[in-house]
C-alpha cells in the first residue's frame, strides 16, 4: 500500500516503517504478532520475510506451478491488497503445530460426563493449536432434571460451560494467542432464562461470546404473544410426565418426540433476551433456521452454532479459512471529483485470493482428523474485505446513507460474483469439492439467487468450494494495513488510543487515527476542514448500522460479523427492534454493543489533538 500518511516515521527497532508497512505501530505489531523468530535459519528481518514465508508455504500446495503463484501470492500480500487470517500470517512457514483456520465448531456434544468432558479436550486441542471454537450446549440435560441411565441430578449447560471457560483461560495463560469461544442454545431449551443472563454479571464466561438460536416459531409466538413450550428430548429424561411434542433437535437428522418440561410467555423471554443485550452485549441472537435455509450444503447438514465472531455458521466439526481484501488499495484518486473504484483490480484479487484459501486447506495442519474431513469434503472458505468505511470516505460516499450502501452492496455483489467464478474455474482444474451433488447444490436457496451464467456454469463444470464467502473482523490485520477500518466496520472514532496487552503483561497505549483521515491531511493539509463523509459510528443511528447489513447480507452465503454500537442510554425497546428489523431484513444474526457494557473495551475515544499524524 505504501506510506499512507506520506511521511518517512521511524518504526521500532530503527526500522524505516515505509519499507514494508504503513506506520510505526504497524510495524510493531508485525514484530508482536507474526515476526517468525527461527533459532537455526534466524529471525525474520522486515515484514517482506513473513509475505515471503508464507506465499512459499501456500504455493506448495501448487505443484505444478509453484514458483509463478508463490511469485503472484507475494505480491498480493506485500502490497496490503490481500490480508490473510491472522492464524495464516503467523504461523504459514513456520512448521509448528499450529493451524492455520481460525474459525472451528466442535462436535455434537454427548449428554454424559464423558461426552462432556470428551468435548472439553476436542476444544483444548483445537484451541491450543491456535482455532477459535463454537458450541452448542443444546444437547446437555437441562438442571434438577434426573438423567435416565445413572440416575444423577443434571447441572444444566450453564455450569459445564464454566470448565470450557476455565479450560480457555489456562491455555491462553501459555499462549501468547487470544482463546475465544461461541456458545449457542436453543430458545426452547428449559435453562435459556440462565443462559440469557449468566454475562449480566461482568466477570462470567469471560472467554465466551452468547448467542441464543432464535427460531421462526419462536419469533412467531412473540409477535402473537403466545405461550412458549421449553422441551428436552424425552428419551434423555427419566419418570419426567407431560406433553410430548416433536422438535427438529441438535444431533438429530430428523425430528424427534421431546418432553415439554416447562411453560412461559414468548414475550417475557424474548423481554428478558433484550434487556441482558441491552445492559451486557449479550447474548445475540442467531436466525438458525433462515441460516439453514439459505447454507449452500443444507442437503447434507445442519447448522446450530457459528465461529466465535459469528461471520460463518458451521456445522459440527466445520472448519472456515479466512482472508479479506483491503478495499482501499482499490479506490482510485481519492478525495478528487474523478474518484472512483476499481472493480476490474478486485476481480484479478479476488480470483487469486480464492486460490489463495483453497491452498490453504492443503498445507494447514488440523487440530482434530474430523475438522480435516469435513473442511476436505467441503471446502469452506471465508473471503470477505475490510476498510469499507474508509474506502466510501475515499469515494465520497457517507457509510450511513443510502449512497453509501448502495455501493458498498456494488463492491460485495462484485466480490461475490468473482469469488464464484474463480471456485467454478478451480473446480474446472482441480476438481469440485467432495462433497458437491450438483442437483440439491444448485437447487439451494440462496445458491439460486446467483447470476444464471454462473449457475450454468457450476451444473457443467462443478464448484470448488461450498462456501466461499465471510465478512469477519479483521482487528489485527487491518491494523497491519495501516489502521484501515476493520471489517465492514464505521470509523470508531478519528481520534482514539487502543490498549495492548504486551508479552510482559503489561497494558500499553497507543493513539491511533484512521487511514482516511491521514490520507486527507497529507492531501489537503493538517487545518483543511472534514468532509461530512467522516462520521464516526457513535454519531451514527444503530439503525443505519443495520442498513448497511442488510445492504450485504444477499451477497454473502456465510454472514457477517458485525456488532451494533449502542448509544448511552438506548432503551430496550431499541434493542428489541434492532433485533426484529434483523429478522425482517434477511440478517442471519444480529449482536448490540452498549458503550455502558461492563467488559469495557480496548479502544478508547480522545481529542483529536493525539491522534496519530
Amino acid at each position: 500500500m505504501g506510506n499512507a500518511s506520506g511521511t518517512s516515521e521511524t518504526a521500532a527497532g530503527g526500522h524505516e516503517a515505509t519499507a514494508d508497512l504503513p506506520n510505526a505501530f504497524a510495524w510493531r505489531l508485525w514484530e508482536q504478532k507474526y515476526r517468525w523468530s527461527d533459532p537455526e535459519h534466524g529471525d525474520e528481518l522486515r515484514p517482506r520475510d513473513s509475505w515471503q514465508r508464507v506465499a512459499n508455504a501456500v504455493a506448495q500446495a501448487e505443484p505444478a506451478q509453484p514458483d509463478f503463484y508463490r511469485q503472484l501470492f507475494f505480491d498480493e500480500l506485500s502490497a496490503l491488497r490481500l490480508l490473510p487470517g491472522g492464524r495464516i500470517l503467523a504461523g504459514a512457514g513456520t512448521g509448528r503445530a499450529v493451524t492455520l483456520l481460525n474459525c472451528f465448531v466442535l462436535g455434537v456434544i454427548e449428554d454424559s460426563i464423558e461426552g462432556i468432558f470428551r468435548a472439553v479436550q476436542e476444544a483444548a486441542l483445537t484451541m491450543q493449536r491456535g482455532g477459535g471454537v463454537g458450541l452448542d450446549f443444546s444437547t446437555l440435560r437441562p438442571s434438577q432434571m434426573i438423567g435416565r441411565r445413572a440416575g444423577t441430578v443434571a447441572s444444566g449447560p450453564v455450569p459445564f460451560m464454566e470448565i470450557f471457560d476455565t479450560t480457555c483461560r489456562v491455555l491462553l495463560s501459555t499462549s501468547p494467542r487470544r482463546g475465544a469461544m461461541m456458545a449457542t442454545l436453543r430458545c426452547d431449551h428449559p435453562d435459556i432464562e440462565e443462559f440469557i443472563t449468566a454475562k449480566l454479571r461482568g466477570d462470567r464466561l469471560r472467554h465466551f461470546n452468547l448467542s441464543v438460536q432464535v427460531s421462526d416459531a419462536f419469533l412467531a409466538a412473540v409477535e402473537r404473544d403466545e405461550p412458549w413450550d421449553l422441551v428436552f428430548p424425552a428419551e434423555a429424561l427419566a419418570g419426567k410426565s407431560g406433553q410430548l411434542v416433536q422438535r427438529a433437535w441438535t444431533g438429530h437428522p430428523e425430528p424427534i418426540p421431546c418432553r415439554v418440561c416447562a411453560r412461559t410467555p414468548a414475550r417475557k423471554l424474548w423481554t428478558l433476551l433484550v434487556e441482558s443485550a441491552q445492559h451486557s452485549g449479550e447474548p445475540g441472537v442467531l436466525f438458525t433456521d433462515r441460516i439453514n435455509r439459505l447454507n449452500n450444503l443444507g442437503y447434507r447438514e445442519q447448522i446450530t452454532s457459528t465461529n466465535p465472531c459469528g461471520e460463518v455458521p458451521l456445522p459440527p466439526y466445520g472448519a472456515c479459512d479466512l482472508a479479506s481484501l483491503n478495499l482501499v488499495q482499490f479506490v482510485r484518486e481519492p478525495f478528487r471529483v474523478g474518484a472512483r473504484f476499481d472493480f476490474e483490480a478486485m476481480d484479478r484479487s479476488v480470483e487469486l485470493a480464492v486460490r489463495f484459501l483453497d491452498d490453504v486447506l492443503e498445507v494447514t495442519p488440523f487440530p482434530l482428523e474430523q475438522e480435516a474431513a469435513m473442511a476436505k469434503g467441503t471446502r469452506r472458505i471465508g473471503l470477505g474485505v475490510t476498510g469499507l468505511a474508509d474506502a466510501l470516505i475515499l469515494l465520497g460516499r457517507r457509510y450511513d446513507l443510502p449512497e453509501g450502501r448502495e455501493l458498498a452492496a456494488a463492491i460485495v455483489r462484485r466480490l461475490r460474483d468473482a469469488a464464484y467464478r474463480a471456485s467454478i474455474g478451480l473446480a474446472q482444474e482441480k476438481g469440485p469439492f467432495p462433497f458437491f451433488e450438483p442437483a440439491p447444490y444448485l437447487n439451494g436457496a440462496w445458491v439460486r439467487t446467483l447470476p444464471p451464467q454462473l449457475r450454468s456454469a457450476i451444473a457443467v463444470h462443478g464448484i470448488r468450494n461450498g462456501q466461499l464467502l465471510a465478512l469477519a473482523p479483521t482487528g489485527s490485520i487491518s491494523l497491519l494495513a495501516g489502521n484501515v477500518s476493520s471489517g465492514v466496520e464505521p470509523l470508531f472514532a478519528l481520534a482514539y488510543r487502543r490498549r495492548r496487552v504486551e508479552r510482559d503483561g503489561t497494558i500499553t497505549e497507543h493513539p491511533l487515527s484512521p487511514y482516511a483521515l491521514r490520507l486527507w491531511r497529507e492531501l489537503e493539509g493538517l487545518e483543511a476542514a472534514l468532509p461530512p463523509t467522516f462520521v464516526e459510528s457513535q454519531s451514527m443511528s444503530p439503525h443505519a448500522q443495520l442498513e448497511m447489513l442488510a445492504a450485504l447480507q444477499p451477497f454473502i452465503d456465510g454472514a457477517i460479523s458485525k456488532t451494533i454500537n449502542l448509544p448511552a442510554g438506548q432503551p430496550a425497546d431499541v434493542v428489541a427492534r434492532l433485533f426484529e428489523l434483523a429478522d425482517q431484513r434477511g440478517l442471519k444474526g444480529c449482536t448490540v454493543f452498549p458503550s455502558s457494557a461492563p467488559m469495557g473495551s480496548v479502544l478508547e475515544r480522545e481529542g483529536a489533538e493525539h491522534g496519530e499524524h
